[in-house]
């Protein structure tokens, strides 16, 4: 018996060692594959040929600033979840991904493009991969690669709680990039930052964008299962009530009068975003006194913040930002005005992050957004996909 049960032991953990070493040719092939997908997607992206912006941003009065002559417009265009993975499992949707946003860039010739979040997926079960800046590094070349200029906002995924790199870290490798208008104010709660379109002739500040970052998930978890969203901190509204006042002062000191009108950039949408939809919903999907449906469709429920903020209340006080847009839930394009303010869901590129979505196309797209000259904005969605719901 004492035989039979030694035979028995060393029978199993020969098992376990059959299966320990399984495991680990597993994770090496899929290392090894996901590096050479990604190089094979970075060598395509390292051949994209140079578009070229119109406008190069300089610092003017401590803000990052496009000097356009008064009598032209300028174009920006919202992208949101890019979703590359940047792995083994991720190799064909990562060229699907950046090919449409270079697509949808070169089609229309934007002047600035806001990436609103989730430029980067870095699940492993999805993507095989932790790695975020290598990711990331896909977007960047490809932008500096075109030569046009961009700015972003941070999503929940950018920075999962288990990737490599943190937010700061990723800060840093963004502000490296040649093309990428970054910055950070000091004292605030991760990456926020102004950009001012200016007239070249006066030196007025025409319109302000509001890049500003709504986190990741509220508390400390390793694995986010219950989908607990973090938003706008305290500090970051007030910074954002600080930047207004100072950009009305620096028109006034030109002898410019009145309000700079602005627009604020985010991935995670306002808590408003779920109170006019479900006031659009309950209508029958019919304007309200509050509500008026503009463009769009309603794909899924909104998944906003999970904290609640005075930022939709300081927006109204302030009567600075008319616009909004955000990111985050994938087949959510619509856009609604409530109580005054725009609130715009930006079409999305992703081809990962939703089971089934890459096979999907009419939520699949970018929002051109054009600065006029009064520094009012007009808006309007474009498909990847021309031929489908034209507008």
């Amino acid at each position: 018996m004492a035989l039979e049960r030694k035979r028995r032991a060393r029978l199993a953990w020969k098992i376990v060692g059959i299966i320990f070493a399984l495991i680990i040719a597993a994770f090496v092939v899929i290392f090894a594959v996901g590096m050479i997908g990604y190089e094979v997607n970075m060598g395509k992206v390292e051949k994209t040929e140079y578009l070229g912006s119109d406008y190069a941003p300089e610092m003017v009065d401590g803000t990052w600033t496009f000097s356009v002559p008064e009598g032209e417009d300028f174009r920006v265009l919202q992208i949101t979840d890019v979703h590359l993975g940047g792995g083994a499992f991720s190799i064909g949707k990562d060229a699907s991904a950046l090919e449409a946003v270079e697509t949808l860039i070169r089609r229309t010739q934007p002047d600035f493009v806001v990436f609103t979040g989730d430029m980067v997926y870095p699940v492993p079960p999805q993507s095989g991969s932790f790695n975020n800046i290598r990711e990331t590094a896909l977007l960047t070349t490809l932008m500096e690669k075109l030569g046009v200029y961009y700015g972003i906002c941070l999503g929940n995924h950018d920075t999962e709680p288990y990737s490599f790199y943190n937010r700061d870290q990723l800060y840093e490798f963004y502000a490296e990039q040649k093309y990428c208008v970054v910055d950070r104010a000091e004292g605030v709660d991760d990456i926020n930052y102004a950009v001012n379109i200016r007239d070249l002739e006066t030196g007025r500040i025409r319109h302000t964008l509001y890049l500003m970052d709504t986190h990741d998930y509220v508390g400390d978890q390793l694995i986010n299962i219950m989908s607990n969203y973090d938003g706008l901190h305290v500090n970051q509204i007030e910074w954002y009530r600080s930047e207004v006042a100072r950009m009305n002062g620096i028109n006034a000191a030109l002898g410019f009068d009145g309000i700079v009108p602005s627009s604020l950039y985010i991935h995670i949408p306002l808590g408003e975003y779920k109170t006019a939809i479900n006031e659009y919903r309950a209508n029958c999907f019919r304007d309200t006194e509050n509500v008026k449906h503009i463009f769009g469709e309603i794909g899924e429920n909104p998944c906003p913040s999970d904290v609640e903020d005075d930022m939709f209340e300081t927006i109204l006080e302030l009567n600075s930002t008319k616009w909004v847009f955000c990111g985050h839930d994938h087949v959510n394009n619509v856009s609604l005005e409530y109580k005054g303010v725009r609130l715009t869901y930006g079409m999305s590129i992703d081809y990962l992050a939703y089971i089934g979505i890459a096979k999907e196309e009419i939520q699949r797209g970018a929002t051109i957004i054009d600065v006029m000259r009064d520094g009012t904005l007009s808006i309007a969605p474009t498909r990847l996909n021309e031929d489908l719901f034209k507008e």
